[in-house]
């Protein structure tokens, strides 16, 4: 079995990471893909996400119908932090014989080193990075195993829709339009 995994704050989720989780499923054949939302990004300490059930919401109906794709709430039910290797180890315990693929943005493969429990993390999952329009490839420290996604980078970003949110610009051809809905109702960018 083939499992991908696809962390981040989803803040709020769009079709760049809906394009990313088509291409992961195609070109990894993955079986199944997990939505990781974050409870709070360990390198992003300072910024404050939308509230946990909003950007679930969100996820749910950007992914409603979606049979190979679902939301894992692990990390925003723990709380806090969010380290990458305790939903892993997760997994790799849940799905003892699948292969694991962590997806993540291709700006921060050369980072990897820098994560808690970088050793035993690139033991548990390959890890697919995703190019950003115009990115550089990218470059995996040993002793992580890794391979760039080629389908689909879209040159859209979670704050570049925040900002639009609050600047009254329409989002609509950025999200799903049942997401674009429920931004607009939940008023958490104005």
């Amino acid at each position: 079995m083939k499992i991908g995994l696809f962390g981040g704050s989803f803040d709020p989720v769009h079709l760049g990471h809906l394009l990313v989780a088509q291409a992961a499923l195609e070109e990894l054949g993955l079986d199944r893909l997990f939505f990781i939302p974050s409870a709070q990004s360990p390198f992003k300490l300072q910024n404050h996400p939308a509230p946990a059930p909003a950007r679930l919401q969100w996820l749910r109906l950007a992914l409603a119908g979606k049979t190979n794709c679902e939301v894992d709430e692990q990390e925003i039910r723990r709380g806090g932090v969010s380290y990458t290797i305790e939903t892993v180890r997760g997994y790799a315990k849940r799905f003892p014989l699948a292969q694991l693929f962590y997806l993540i943005g291709a700006d921060n493969a050369a980072k990897l080193n820098e994560w808690r429990e970088a050793r035993e993390l690139a033991t548990l999952a390959e890890f697919v990075a995703i190019p950003r329009p115009g990115g550089a490839a990218a470059d995996f420290p040993s002793p992580f195993r890794g391979r760039m996604l080629r389908g689909f980078p879209l040159g859209v970003s979670s704050s570049e829709i925040r900002a639009r949110v609050k600047a009254g610009m329409a989002i609509d051809q950025l999200v799903p339009p049942s997401v674009a809905e429920a931004v607009r109702d939940a008023r958490l960018y104005c």
